[in-house]
C-alpha cells in the first residue's frame, strides 16, 4: 500500500502541477482541454494515494478492506491493459513501457491481494 501511494501520489502531483512537461514527454500537443484532463488525472491519482497512504496500516486482503483492494486491482488491471495496447499499436517507446511494466507489477499485487490472500496472519509455530 506505501509504495502504490507513493507511486500514484508523485504521478499526480506530477501530472497536477506540470501537465504541459508531461504531454511534451510523451510527444503529445499542449491543447486547452486536454491539459485540464491531465490535471483532472492527477487529481485522480492523488485522491487514489491519499487513499492507499490511509488504509496502510490496515488488514487487506480477503474481505478485508476488500474495496480499497478492488479498487486498486481494478485502476491497476484496466491500466495494464489500456498501456500494453497503446505500447503495441505505436511502437516502442521507454517510457511507456516502464510505465506498463510498474501497472503490472502493482496488478498482480492487488489481484493476489483482491483474490488469493486471506488478510490474516497465521503463526505456524504456534500449534508445536
Amino acid at each position: 500500500m506505501t509504495s502504490s501511494s507513493l507511486v500514484l501520489g508523485l504521478a499526480g502531483i506530477f501530472a497536477l502541477f506540470a501537465p504541459d512537461v508531461l504531454l511534451a514527454m510523451l510527444s503529445v500537443p499542449m491543447t486547452n482541454p486536454l491539459s485540464a484532463l491531465i490535471q483532472l488525472m492527477g487529481a485522480l491519482y492523488f485522491s487514489f494515494a491519499l487513499m492507499n497512504w490511509t488504509a496502510k496500516d490496515s488488514i487487506i486482503g480477503g474481505i478485508y478492506a476488500r474495496p480499497i483492494s478492488l479498487g486498486n486491482f481494478a485502476h491497476f488491471f484496466s491500466g495494464t491493459l489500456l498501456i500494453a495496447k497503446y505500447l503495441l499499436s505505436n511502437g516502442f517507446n521507454v517510457s511507456i513501457l516502464l510505465m506498463l511494466v510498474v501497472y503490472t507489477i502493482f496488478a498482480a499485487l492487488f489481484y493476489w491481494l483482491v483474490f488469493r490472500a486471506t488478510g490474516i496472519v497465521v503463526d505456524k509455530s504456534a500449534g508445536k
